[in-house]
């Protein structure tokens, strides 16, 4: 981890009124964590959108910029574990903002603003990870599913604010099960919840339509 003192004046002075910027003109639903010691390494909790697999859950993020930036793009990672197709299994993001389309005048709003759109509208045609990328293509109500689990496992807040689990709490193999062979199980349960409503539905439709014959 690279510390304020690894830093040129000018990148520092940078991120410096970025975060001076950012604390007045705050993005909603994104909280900032500012490490006075390693300003370099900014962090902040981003409250999942409403009307996506992530609503309700509460999940960690940090930027780390490099001693060339602006130039260089910082690399983001989700602290909180997430089932999305472009964070990998070990949190790192998959963003254009921060790769190709990186621009050096970029604000570090905006970028907070890109990943937080990425839980609405993600982009499965870049996915870093495949098995979301591809359920969010051919079943997107399994995915939801398995993400919607992921977060409630993972990412939801108890009664006094505290987050119930995040990557920094070693796993336990109960949990390690939680989050494989348990999550496949649970979402293999749900969709035959559904499929079994909507015969349900159709056998009620068919009773009705031979009532008024």
């Amino acid at each position: 981890m690279t510390s304020n003192e690894n830093v040129s004046p000018s990148v520092l002075n940078r991120l410096i009124k970025e975060v001076q910027e950012y604390t007045k003109n705050p993005v909603s639903d994104i909280r900032l964590q500012v490490n006075e010691e390693n300003v370099t390494d900014i962090r902040a909790e981003l409250i999942g959108p409403e009307e996506t697999p992530y609503h309700g859950g509460v999940f960690e993020i940090k930027l780390l910029f490099g001693p060339e930036f602006p130039a260089v793009p910082p690399k983001g990672f989700f602290l909180t574990p997430i089932f999305h197709p472009n964070v990998s299994k070990s949190g790192e993001i998959c963003v254009n903002t921060l790769k190709k389309d990186w621009k050096s005048d970029c604000k570090l709003s905006h970028i907070l603003m890109v990943i937080r759109c990425l839980l609405i509208e993600p982009n499965p045609e870049s996915a870093l990870n495949e098995e979301a990328g591809r359920m969010f293509m051919e079943d997107y109500e399994s995915y939801a599913q398995r993400a919607k689990l992921i977060t409630g496992v993972h990412a939801m807040r108890n009664r006094d604010g505290v987050v119930k689990q995040t990557v920094h709490v070693e796993p336990k193999e109960s949990e390690d099960s939680i989050t494989d062979n348990d999550v496949n199980s649970k979402v293999a349960k749900r969709s035959q919840v559904v499929k079994d409503k909507a015969i349900e539905k159709k056998r009620m439709d068919k009773k009705r339509s031979l009532k008024r014959l």
